[in-house]
């Protein structure tokens, strides 16, 4: 079973032999999933959506409020560009003043006339190594302290997640959660590690991400408010 419809509500099913519980999420596009137990009774999940309905709606609406478009990037000197919670203007040089198509110099980014046809594209490439950098230190940091072992970190486009606990043990992450303050962008870090501990947001889940991290309620309030209007590329 891949949907479940209940009403006017319609849920993406994820199935796993590992989870004991039943759990709803609301994804940041507003997008419904419930997770189940694997051969959990349809009626069931009905069941749990029913008694949790107030909550989805509530849920649904908080997602209508920030869900606002964006105001679309403009490859043009001014423009502004986050980078750890900070903007930084862009500004064209020639292409023979620098040997790299983007960089970020003296707090501002410089591209060379060059590669403004394919600029997002450099965006999107550097964002990404620098949050393989940056996220990688943070994981190894926090791994150390608490006794994990991750296999890495990967860094790609997950669509509406900051991150993720995958096979193996490795850890990947939105190449948009280097765009993130350094303390949300380090709260995701930690959030993905203590999956190794807890796979589901069991109580348990949230008792040791406390313990690693006592103020999380408090960035996991912030991303939750602010994480949808980070702009990208």
């Amino acid at each position: 079973m891949t949907e479940l419809r209940v009403e006017d509500l319609t849920f993406r099913v994820r199935e796993s032999r590992r989870r004991k519980t039943l759990e709803i999420t609301v994804d940041r596009d507003g997008e419904l999933a419930i997770a189940a137990p694997a051969g959990t009774d349809p009626e069931q999940m009905r069941a749990f959506v029913v008694e949790k309905r107030g909550w989805i709606y509530r849920k649904l609406a908080e997602k209508a409020r920030r869900h606002r478009p964006l105001p679309k990037k403009e490859y043009v000197d001014g423009e502004g560009f986050l980078y750890l919670g900070r903007s930084h203007r862009l500004k064209t040089v020639p292409t023979t003043e620098q040997a790299v198509p983007l960089k970020l110099d003296g707090g501002r980014f410089h591209i060379r006339e060059d590669a403004l046809s394919d600029a997002r594209q450099h965006f999107i490439q550097w964002y990404t190594a620098r949050a393989n950098d940056w996220l990688g230190h943070q994981v190894d940091a926090h791994a150390r302290r608490l006794g994990l072992s991750p296999a890495g970190v990967k860094v790609q486009d997950l669509g509406f997640r900051w991150g993720s606990c995958g096979r193996g043990d490795w850890l990947y992450f939105h190449w948009k959660t280097i765009l993130l303050p350094r303390n949300i962008a380090e709260y995701v870090a930690v959030h993905e590690l203590i999956h190794l501990h807890e796979p589901h947001h069991t109580p348990e889940f949230w008792r040791r991400l406390e313990r690693a991290m006592p103020d999380y309620d408090q960035r996991k309030r912030w991303l939750a408010e602010h994480g949808i209007e980070v702009e990208g590329v």
